[in-house]
């Protein structure tokens, strides 16, 4: 069939919207009509090639839609079923087995490989093959998806909204209520303010943490901050983050969740733990320098790296929508709206210092 994408053919050049040919689902997949896709940092990281995805490829991971056509052995969903698309994972290995999809030990292959799980394609333009993106591609009018990407929603949410549930909020939220667990009334920073660091304030607020920490540079997102849950507030161009997170707690934080993938922010994140706590690392991160005696094994203090808040889709997903339609998790205070034609413009105001979750409109 015809669908239209926002293809990358080079490292690093924009988004072309192209017209492109898909297969039919085989038969475990899904043929899903997207309606909407949200921007994340993991595409402008594809885009630039520091995850080497083969090119030429159709980006987007976050995407919502309603189902057309399944295929015979799709058990799930049936057609106009709402769906979100989420990571892509095996279903049969150890990770997988033991309720950690996000660390399923194919998780490279079938995300970022460019391949669907049978090794094949699904997106062509005449004979070029393009590569698909976490086992979806959701940057385009249609996507074929495997069955196990696919989350059934209720159809009484603007499924507009839902497409960043895939990735980026259920990344920030999960790896706080999923991974650290934090005990009611403990303390917790996070260390950068776009979608994912004020989803995880919005779940430390519903786990009863007694101080949210936010730390940022940008006083707009700071702001935004405060009004999600955040206790206090730190723009660190303007003091010592760690001094003045000890003054706060007296004397660190139980719990970070280091957000940036800055190098010297993540050091941060350490210092700021007191003693026996623990910084879950979420954002793409090069190499760090530590005195792991003095960082690390003095304070008895742990790091730890979450991969999509560790989360089950099918589980997690469904659950913060009910957080949402209770009004304890409102995320669509994040959100602005592009439509697809407008995808290089979105890319660039996420970055400017606007809080906001680019959501691109089919």
């Amino acid at each position: 069939m015809q669908m239209k994408g926002a293809v990358i053919h080079e490292k690093g050049q924009e988004f072309k919207i192209e017209d492109l040919e898909l297969s039919e689902p085989k038969e475990n997949e899904v043929l899903v009509k997207v309606v909407a896709a949200g921007v994340c940092h993991t595409d402008a990281v594809a885009r630039d090639q520091m995850i080497p995805v083969p090119l030429p490829a159709v980006l987007g991971h976050e995407g919502a839609g309603i189902i057309e056509k399944v295929g015979s052995g799709v058990e799930t969903v049936e057609p106009g079923d709402h769906v979100v698309l989420s990571f892509s994972s095996c279903g049969h290995c150890e990770n997988c087995l033991t309720g950690h999809p996000a660390s399923c030990i194919y998780l490279n292959d079938f995300n970022f490989g460019g391949r669907m799980q049978d090794g094949t394609h699904r997106i062509h333009q005449g004979d070029q093959e393009m590569s698909t993106f976490f086992g979806q591609s959701s940057f385009g009018t249609y996507a074929v998806s495997n069955e196990r990407n696919v989350v059934k929603v209720d159809k009484d949410v603007d499924l507009h909204l839902l497409g960043p549930l895939g990735c980026g909020i259920q990344t920030g939220a999960g790896t706080v209520i999923n991974k650290l667990q934090p005990a009611f009334g403990s303390t917790l920073a996070i260390f950068g303010c776009g979608a994912v660091g004020l989803s995880a304030i919005m779940a430390a607020k519903i786990i009863g943490c007694a101080k949210i920490i936010a730390i940022d540079l940008h006083d707009s997102r700071l702001e935004l901050a405060k009004e999600l849950g955040a206790t206090h507030v730190i723009n660190g161009s303007a003091v010592d983050t760690v001094e003045e997170i000890r003054k706060i707690t007296d004397g660190g934080i139980n719990y970070a969740v280091e957000t940036t993938g800055v190098s010297s922010v993540v050091v941060q994140s350490i210092q700021s733990l007191r003693s026996l706590g623990t910084v879950a690392v979420v954002g793409a991160t090069g190499e760090v320098t530590l005195n792991v005696q003095e960082d690390l094994l003095n304070e008895g203090r742990s790091i730890i790296a979450v991969v999509e808040g560790d989360s089950i889709p099918q589980l997690f997903i469904p659950q913060l929508i009910e957080y949402y339609k209770k009004g304890l998790f409102p995320f669509d205070k994040l959100v602005k709206f592009y439509d697809l034609e407008e995808i290089n413009q979105a890319f660039a105001d996420s970055g400017d210092g606007i809080t906001i979750k680019p959501i691109l409109k089919m």
